[in-house]
């Protein structure tokens, strides 16, 4: 990932070793969480709706990220640079895709608007276009020489212009997504509460049968600003920490970097991916398995009857319509 290409520099290699690890470790759980969501996209026809589709392509960008942080650079030349090139496109494709689902959600729950499909090709334009973008302008001001001395890993920056380059090639987009993300989920969050608060004045009932399952969702959209935050948060960190003082790494922030960037697939295909849609329709497919092997899988994956927790628009909301 691009974050370890950044802080193996100036370290022994034995904490270069460890760092690789680390990463590779990491990584390859997020390749395996976010490749489980790509493979139940593509089996169940069920979960082909537009909301998971965007959750589709933000797994498809995390496995291609962790895919080609695990791989390395076992050669030199070219293969080096199109690792480099590679890791650095689909790891900010990923949070831009966050950007999208947070989006669709203020529109559809905010703004009432339906014409969230219509925006597909637009989507696409955006998250593919800007990580083009991010990926061209990172090469600017890039040692390439600077890659035989670390090793296994390519395109690492060095010098304040390298470094720079990447605070604007990545970090730069990265809390723009974390700060949008959080702005987005505070208002949709807001909004269902001040829906919820009628509807319990309105009927105490309904409130007692239907609150529960809403709870739940507005539990789950608050911690999606978080995964980011909590991924990047110990790499924000330890860059301005090298702008600083480019000469001394901080090897724990960097143990915190690399481990927590790299699980980043990981927490977005368990919060994005991992919803009640996807348990169901992995359920509903157990009958082929027998009892004994049924009895292991969490009783939360039990459909309940015909209630459903929406994926990215609260029915309440369509109900006031």
């Amino acid at each position: 990932m691009a974050t370890v290409q950044a802080v193996l520099g100036n370290l022994t290699p034995t904490e270069r070793g460890i760092l690789t690890a680390i990463n590779t470790g990491a990584s390859s759980l997020s390749f395996v969480g976010s490749g489980f969501i790509v493979l139940c996209y593509l089996l169940f026809k069920e979960l082909r709706k537009f909301s998971f589709k965007l959750v589709f392509f933000l797994a498809l960008s995390d496995m291609f990220c962790s895919f080609f942080s695990i791989i390395g650079d076992p050669s030199k030349g070219f293969f080096c640079y199109a690792q480099g090139y590679t890791t650095h496109f689909f790891c900010v494709a990923s949070f831009l895709w966050t950007t999208t689902i947070a989006f669709t959600l203020h529109r559809t729950v905010v703004r009432h608007k339906t014409d969230v499909e219509d925006l597909e090709p637009m989507f696409h334009l955006y998250v593919w276009g800007t990580s083009v973008v991010m990926t061209v302008i990172r090469s600017i001001g890039n040692d390439h020489g600077h890659i035989r001395r670390l090793g296994t890993w390519c395109w690492a920056q060095s010098g304040r212009t390298g470094k720079a380059v990447h605070f604007i090639s990545f970090y730069a987009p990265l809390w723009w997504a974390i700060l949008f993300n959080g702005i987005t989920y505070f208002q949709v969050i807001r909004m269902l509460n001040n829906a919820t608060r009628m509807l319990a004045g309105m009927s105490e009932r309904v409130y007692q049968s239907d609150a529960r399952p809403d709870a739940k969702a507005l539990n789950r959209w608050g911690y999606y600003p978080l995964i980011l935050i909590g991924s990047w948060f110990f790499g924000t960190i330890n860059r301005i920490h090298d702008l600083i003082e480019p000469g001394h790494k901080i090897f724990w922030l960097s143990v915190l970097e690399v481990g927590m960037a790299a699980l980043m697939g990981l927490f977005n295909s368990i919060a994005y991916g991992l919803n009640s849609s996807v348990r169901r329709a992995i359920y509903e497919r157990l009958d082929l398995l027998p009892e004994s092997c049924r009895r292991w899988f969490p009783k939360s994956w039990k459909p309940r009857g015909q209630q459903e927790e929406s994926e990215l628009v609260s029915l309440k909301i369509q109900e006031q319509r």
